[in-house]
């Protein structure tokens, strides 16, 4: 009935496959475990070596990285069940019953998206603090707040969908690197008048990256957010293009252009500090935007 799809890259994943795999055998389904290792180091290559005694797990590293859209769009193909559960490789559940929360809701046509949420205390290491500080401020969302928006507040770190409605959309490979597969994901369900029903069954993220690591995925992101927009796949329901547009309106271009210029590096290191002001990081990466559109 399940297909469990975790893509793979630099994280060791033993501990979270033991417990998704005993979870499923308690609810007495057919299930699979797919884990695909995109081009990892060495080291976790080694780690989630172990995966392979495990039983219903499929254990398969790739010879090279071909991208967060392309393996998810392979790991659907390979799949044998009718329903696929997408969870991202650098996470934990907080429940004993998480995988008998979303089969509660398994049905045709229908995408389930179960949420995120981060570790209630932030991190020791203090280079890591802003990625837990944003996830903790902008993406731990309640379920009410998510079902205003259902398709924007849509990720693709934790959702159910069957096979056969996944295969007839898939992620867009012409996006690399990081961020916006699931905007242009979410905007495609919408366009097809798929439902996203959101349930309080969150995943937690505990991959966080370091502040200079995540500003680099941060601006991979916003060069896929522009090449959307350079094709026409985006609309005003993702918040930075809404902002744009705003600029454009009220002629702030250039003044914001401007300011990033000059600023970006003193914006960096705001993002170092204890408990930063996010509204700095949203100007910082509508500066990023801008200076892709004028290059």
């Amino acid at each position: 009935m399940l297909s469990i799809l975790i893509p793979t890259y630099n994280f060791d994943v033993t501990n979270f496959v033991a417990d998704l795999s005993q979870q499923a055998k308690t609810c007495g389904l057919d299930f699979e475990i797919l884990c695909f290792d995109d081009g990892s180091d060495e080291e976790f290559k080694l780690k989630n070596q172990s995966l392979k005694k495990f039983t219903n797990v499929t254990y398969i590293e790739l010879p090279q990285n071909i991208g967060r859209s392309k393996i998810r769009n392979l790991l659907a193909t390979e799949a044998k069940f009718e329903y696929l559960l997408f969870l991202d490789c650098d996470s934990k559940t907080n429940s004993s019953q998480f995988i008998v929360n979303y089969l509660k809701h398994a049905k045709p046509n229908t995408v389930v998206y179960g949420g995120r949420n981060y570790e209630s205390k932030p991190p020791k290491e203090k280079n890591l603090f802003f990625r837990w500080w944003y996830g903790i401020n902008r993406e731990t969302i309640s379920v009410a707040e998510r079902e205003r928006n259902p398709y924007h507040s849509f990720m693709t770190n934790n959702f159910l969908i069957p096979k056969t409605l996944f295969l007839s959309i898939q992620l867009d490979e012409k996006l690399v690197g990081y961020g916006h597969e699931d905007t242009l994901f979410g905007i495609e369900l919408k366009k097809k008048n798929i439902v996203i029903h959101h349930i309080n069954n969150p995943l937690c993220h505990i991959g966080l990256e370091s502040v200079d690591e995540y500003l680099q995925k941060t601006k991979e992101g916003i060069k896929n957010l522009h090449q959307l927009i350079n094709s026409g796949k985006v609309d005003k329901t993702v918040k930075l293009y809404r902002f744009y547009n705003l600029a454009k309106k009220v002629g702030l271009e250039t003044k914001i252009l401007s300011y990033y210029n000059k600023n970006k590096n003193k914006l960096e290191e705001k993002f170092k500090k204890d408990k930063p002001n996010l509204k700095w990081f949203d100007l910082y990466k509508l500066g990023y935007l801008i200076s892709l559109t004028k290059s």
